[in-house]
């Protein structure tokens, strides 16, 4: 689905920003072969794609799903009194798409990780005129980030930090009661018209005294520790480059894990809540599944390269895990014949699969929160004032900004 309003634009130097921009008016209003134009007076105006999921009837039952094509994050009627052209569009796979025919001259890219508009180096090299790349939620691996710190200078990659966190970390623990309780093959029997105890209990367990294990405790690790808490593990383990304070651990009670192996060897749970940059790619593989300890459950909330999804399903039919969950999935929207679709645990052929569309950060709580933190980081764009949150910047003037995808430093840090 596309929609693309076009403003009739008078030429502007190649190197003007959306920023420092009169209050534009708009005297005239039309419609040309059934696209909406406007024609403003402002001289600076630029091009902001948006890449949506299509929200379809669902969109117009609820107003409040401002992640979709339809709803936009709320963000046209403002765009455009800005002076700006807004095009938005789901269709984003393929040199023909409509995503790669407008980025060429885009200045501003706006996507979410629940349909990700992918900004390879092959497509940043096309987009001559690209100057801020948004992430609407949380997650900028769809952006090609060393190529990002190259392209025209520099472009600027910010994400909405913090904005879903609450909703992934509800979603991480519904899905280890959903796989512990082994709810999923129970309700299918319930709904099939069937009643047979013994067949979904023979798989369901308690969560009360089992070790539990983040693989990255931060705003979304910390968190589902926190709410862990209650129901009385044996123990509560992370392993990250960095530790929590020492108040935290015991407010928490927590333990940090130097290495991920001997973390793995001891938990029943193991929840991945890590960015996906280059070191975490393809990291729980055979090889790291086997240090697992065998019969344990594994959620995936972070990104769905984290894990190979071959060797995830192969574990699940043997036996080494009893269960995978979560929503993430590579690429998105994941193809009919991905294997983690129908994975199954393989000893008692049912069960142990949790996995659901790319929902957890998106709820409509969360997409508040987001499409109000993505208009903010627009408005310090077309200001021209660049006062972003430094918690939300990625890659910000031809350096990283953040150590959170491969604990990079940046130059000047570097250099220091």
């Amino acid at each position: 689905m596309v929609f693309a309003r076009s403003a009739l634009r008078l030429a502007r130097p190649a190197s003007s920003l959306l920023s420092q921009r009169a209050a534009p008016r708009f005297p005239l209003a039309k419609s040309l072969g059934g696209v909406r134009t406007l024609t403003a007076t402002s001289s600076q105006q630029g091009k902001v794609l948006l890449v949506l999921y299509d929200g379809h009837e669902h969109a117009r039952h609820e107003p409040k799903l401002l992640g979709t094509t339809e709803n936009e994050l709320g963000l046209r009627k403002w765009i455009e009194e800005q002076g700006h052209t807004l095009v938005t569009t789901s269709d984003k796979e393929g040199e023909a798409s409509k995503f790669d025919q407008e980025l060429v001259d885009a200045e501003v890219i706006i996507t979410t990780p629940f349909h990700p508009g992918y900004l390879t180096a092959e497509r940043l090299a096309k987009a001559k005129k690209l100057k801020i790349a948004i992430t609407a939620g949380i997650g900028s691996d769809h952006v090609d980030l060393n190529a990002a710190n190259t392209t025209n200078g520099g472009i600027t990659v910010a994400e909405v930090t913090g904005s879903n966190v609450v909703s992934v970390a509800e979603h991480v623990v519904m899905t280890i009661l959903v796989l512990v309780r082994n709810f999923v093959p129970a309700h299918e029997q319930i709904v099939s018209g069937e009643w047979d105890v013994a067949a979904v209990a023979k798989n369901e367990y308690d969560l009360e005294n089992k070790v539990v294990g983040t693989v990255a405790v931060g705003r979304i690790g910390e968190r589902v520790l926190r709410r862990l808490k209650a129901f009385d593990c044996k123990e509560l383990l992370y392993f990250d480059y960095q530790g929590l304070s020492a108040e935290k651990e015991k407010e928490i009670g927590c333990r940090r894990v130097d290495s991920l192996e001997e973390m793995l060897s001891q938990c029943d749970v193991v929840t991945i809540n890590a960015p996906l940059h280059e070191k975490t790619r393809g990291l729980f593989n055979k090889e790291l599944i086997s240090k697992m300890k065998k019969g344990s459950w594994l959620v995936n909330t972070a990104r769905g390269a984290i894990v190979v999804k071959e060797d995830v399903a192969d574990a699940l039919k043997s036996g080494q895990l009893r269960g995978y969950g979560g929503d993430v999935w590579f690429p998105q929207p994941a193809p009919k014949d991905h294997p983690l679709r129908y994975a199954t645990y393989g000893p008692f052929n049912s069960g142990g699969n949790a996995m659901v569309p790319h929902m957890s950060g998106t709820s409509i709580d969360a997409q508040v929160r987001y499409a109000a933190g993505t208009k903010a980081i627009l408005d310090s764009y077309f200001s021209g004032r660049e006062d972003y949150k430094p918690e939300d910047l990625i890659v910000h003037k031809g350096d990283y900004a953040t150590k959170a995808y491969g604990q990079r430093e940046g130059k000047k840090h570097a250099n220091a």
